[in-house]
């Protein structure tokens, strides 16, 4: 009798202890899948450095992921990771992403995305503002990007900004060229400027920098030498316009600039893009592609729509006035 009271109870614990394991697994929703089966999908965000242009594109990057229901935390996870300027921080954080074998890598600027896409030809990227993408060696064709890798443009015209210069500041004939030369981005831009000085009997003086602790130098090399300063969407020259707008601002020199942030944070004037809505046509791009489209599939995005961006305060500081006419044009003028 003990013997079968003894083989009953162990026949018990055995039935409980599946029960107990079955009851740890994962349940299953109504569809039949299990709750877990769906791993949270990871995303490296990679942003060469911190400035008002590049911090508005990630937060609205994310903020429209969110909206289309990818939410950080939920059923997505966004490791954010800023390289400090520092070209060997772009190749750490490349290299972890590619290692760790992320999901979708989103770089911001140029040096960002040339870093991740020298890493990986498997995992998909999305590249944001970045100038000129085919020259920059990110993909070989806008229309049918091929590979791992698309996203959007930046690009603005340097002919463009410099005919509204014309409007605000008509007697300009010398223009400094401030940028950094190790920008891609930057460069391309810069060429463009050139051959709109050559065609209109303009002189462009250049002064090139490395890196942001050369810049004060270069905006004060050309004070007494131009009539104003045109910077590109650098990276380098956005991260110090505190600097240069201070010195130019001194010497009543207007300084011409290619994003908006630039102008918000003193730059006189530009005619560009908006960066909230680049962000968020990065972020549709990353959707489509969290959703199983392949990045090489989907053309590159080019902003076509370009608004006046005006600083009355830089006006005010350097002694100028806006022509009416500009000022009802632009799409925000910051300050007073």
């Amino acid at each position: 009798m003990k013997k079968k009271l003894t083989k009953m109870m162990s026949v018990i614990l055995m039935i409980a202890l599946v029960l107990s394991v079955a009851g740890c697994g994962t349940a299953q929703d109504k569809s039949g899948k299990t709750a877990n089966s769906a791993a949270q999908k990871k995303i490296g965000i990679i942003q060469i450095v911190e400035h008002p242009s590049l911090n508005t594109i990630r937060e609205s990057i994310i903020e429209e992921l969110a909206a289309k229901g990818y939410k950080d935390g939920e059923n997505i996870t966004i490791d954010y990771q800023n390289a400090q300027n520092d070209q060997s921080n772009l190749k750490t954080i490349a290299k972890k992403f590619v290692n760790n074998k992320y999901d979708l890598i989103i770089a911001i600027a140029t040096p960002s995305a040339q870093a991740v896409v020298s890493e990986t030809k498997d995992i998909p990227i999305i590249f944001s503002a970045a100038t000129d993408p085919v020259g920059s060696g990110l993909v070989k064709d806008m229309n049918n990007p091929g590979a791992n890798v698309t996203g959007t443009s930046d690009r603005v015209s340097a002919e463009k900004i410099m005919e509204l210069a014309k409007r605000i500041t008509p007697k300009i004939t010398t223009i400094g060229a401030l940028y950094n030369t190790s920008e891609t981005n930057s460069v391309s831009v810069i060429e463009n400027l050139n051959e709109y000085a050559k065609k209109n009997n303009m002189t462009v003086v250049n002064a090139t920098v490395t890196n942001s602790s050369e810049v004060q130098q270069a905006v004060n090399s050309l004070v007494g030498k131009v009539d104003a300063i045109f910077s590109p969407i650098d990276n380098t020259i956005a991260s110090a316009m505190p600097i240069v707008t201070q010195t130019a601002n001194k010497a009543k020199i207007p300084v011409y600039v290619g994003a908006d942030s630039m102008v918000k944070d003193g730059g006189l004037a530009t005619y560009g893009i908006n960066y909230t809505i680049l962000g968020k046509e990065t972020a549709d791009m990353a959707a489509e592609v969290l959703n199983g489209k392949k990045a090489g599939d989907i053309p590159v995005k080019t902003m076509s729509e370009m608004d006046i961006y005006l600083n009355k305060n830089t006006a005010k500081a350097i002694g100028i006035s806006f022509p009416e006419d500009v000022l009802k044009g632009a799409a925000q003028v910051f300050g007073d």
